[in-house]
């Protein structure tokens, strides 16, 4: 027989009345049901029922305690954080659950329902839910109330390039859209040689030119101005000035470097051509090939500037191509390996079909674009007239040995410059500014037509650069496209900009530029 032991009575506890209204409850320490608890003691009373937020009318940030401005949503939990931190007396109880409740958006009201506890006795902890109240107030923000005064800054970048032609500073604007390098900026103003970036503060305008000083060659220098002074305080108030030049060189540029530095370079050749200008400038000899880079550091112990730019090129036709072998080019250093060294047989185009027309013989390193027929931007060296110092030392030396080119070959033409314009298919996105000067607007459509044609012709020139599709271009056959002309693939094109990039940049048509006023000068 076997003993089986009796279960464990369960632990019944008894109840009792409430004092006050005699509903049966538990025992608790204050022997009073919710509801009565609840009509004598109300653990919200230190909480604001109504509140206010700040939204910038302008971007649209809500005014986050106790000075900074953040992007939020409608009902999402960015907004909530900042609804909870607006609320006063909140920390006089123990947060369990927050959430919205629906309010109509235009209505400029915000809802937040709470759950809080509180110990209100010993052992008696009472939970209660209520409803906060928020008006949405607008105001601006400190970084739109500086960008409508124009005015209120307290430190400028003021970017300036001596030279003729702007292809260094298109390229750069598409640098600073990408990177998003200017979104501190309150205001961008053209200028005559440049443009001034004007910043909210001395750190936003540093980081600035830590960046211009990243990605293209260039030396700078800074001025301060006292606006005013707290004597009692000790508190000193500056405008800070940042004057930046950049490299005098700009892509195809005809350069005559000093002989001190083309032996640095290692013994490299002093009349050469600039193929690129990122963070260092690239030259390469059309004798040989051969390619070198230069930093800024490098160029300014010894300055120079270029004998002959894109402006003062003249047109050559191409009359016979000769390759030349390895041994015949005579290197004696790195030579690029997307071009060909050749004998190349020239005549200007303005002289076709007359008998007595003078025709040169010149070696160049475009030997794998040339063919006859072909036209060429070339600089006439023959019949120039070069004022440069450098220049004049170096023709000294190589007119005793007889050694001086007539002409220096430096681009292919493609294609009408009309025809290539009609048929672009994409665009890109450039900088709102403020015009500070009246330009030569043909001049300025030109030059950007130049840095167009070098984006299409240039894979890695182009890879900085966000290139978008252009929707409104007209659609052109393929059959009727020259398949010798460069051309920017499907696949190098972004679909388009979204809506915020569109309010911090205006797209500008490719076919448009010469009548847009926003162009970097």
């Amino acid at each position: 027989m076997e003993y089986v032991p009796e279960s464990a009575a369960p632990l019944q506890v008894g109840k009792i009345l409430c004092f006050q209204c005699g509903t049966p409850i538990e025992p608790n320490a204050t022997n009073m049901c919710v509801a009565c608890l609840r009509s004598h003691v109300d653990i919200t009373e230190e909480i604001a029922k109504q509140n206010t937020l700040n939204m910038c009318k302008s971007c649209g940030r809500y005014a986050v305690p106790p000075s900074s401005w953040q992007v939020c949503a409608l009902e999402s939990k960015e907004l909530l954080a900042v609804c909870l931190k607006r609320i006063k007396g909140l920390n006089h109880v123990r947060l369990v659950d927050a959430g919205f409740v629906w309010t109509e958006p235009h209505s400029r009201r915000v809802k937040v329902k709470l759950t809080v506890q509180k110990e209100v006795t010993q052992g008696a902890v009472l939970q209660q839910e209520f409803v906060i109240e928020f008006v949405v107030q607008t105001q601006m923000c400190d970084n739109c109330h500086r960008g409508e005064a124009k005015d209120f800054w307290r430190a400028v970048v003021q970017l300036r390039q001596k030279a003729e032609h702007k292809k260094t500073f298109y390229y750069l604007e598409q640098l600073i859209l990408k990177h998003k390098a200017h979104a501190r900026t309150v205001n961008i103003k053209q200028v005559p040689d440049g443009v001034d970036f004007f910043f909210p503060g001395r750190s936003d305008a540093r980081k600035f030119l830590d960046f211009l000083v990243g990605i293209v060659p260039c030396r700078f220098k800074t001025s301060e101005q006292l606006l005013s002074h707290d004597a009692n305080n000790n508190v000193f108030n500056y405008k800070y000035t940042f004057s930046v030049e950049i490299v005098p060189i700009n892509k195809d540029d005809v350069v005559c470097l000093p002989r001190e530095t083309a032996q640095q370079l290692g013994n490299f050749a002093e009349l050469c051509i600039c193929t690129r200008v990122t963070s260092v400038v690239t030259f390469i000899d059309p004798r040989t090939a051969q390619v070198t880079e230069m930093n800024g550091n490098s160029y300014w112990r010894e300055p120079f500037r270029s004998i002959c730019n894109q402006k003062r090129l003249s047109e050559f036709t191409v009359i016979n191509v000769e390759s030349l072998s390895d041994a015949e080019i005579n290197s004696h250093g790195p030579q690029s390996d997307k071009h060909v060294v050749a004998d190349i047989w020239v005549m200007k185009s303005s002289d076709l079909g007359k008998s007595d027309a003078p025709q040169y013989c010149t070696r160049s390193h475009l030997g794998h674009l040339l063919h006859p027929g072909d036209s060429v931007m070339g600089f006439d060296l023959a019949n120039a007239n070069v004022n440069e110092e450098h220049f004049e030392k170096y023709e000294k030396r190589q007119l005793k040995k007889d050694r001086l080119p007539d002409v220096i070959l430096v681009k292919k033409v493609f294609a009408d410059r009309n025809t290539r314009k009609r048929a672009r298919q994409w665009k890109l996105r450039r900088l709102r500014k403020e015009n500070g000067s009246v330009t030569d607007g043909s001049a300025e459509g030109n030059d950007y037509q130049d840095f167009l044609e070098d984006l299409e012709e240039d894979a890695n020139f182009r890879q900085g650069v966000n290139i978008y599709k252009d929707p409104t271009a007209m659609p052109v056959d393929e059959d009727d496209q020259d398949e010798g002309v460069p051309k920017i693939t499907l696949q190098e094109m972004l679909e388009g900009l979204n809506l915020a990039e569109e309010e911090e940049v205006m797209a500008v048509p490719a076919e448009e530029e010469e009548s847009a006023d926003v162009e970097i000068a």
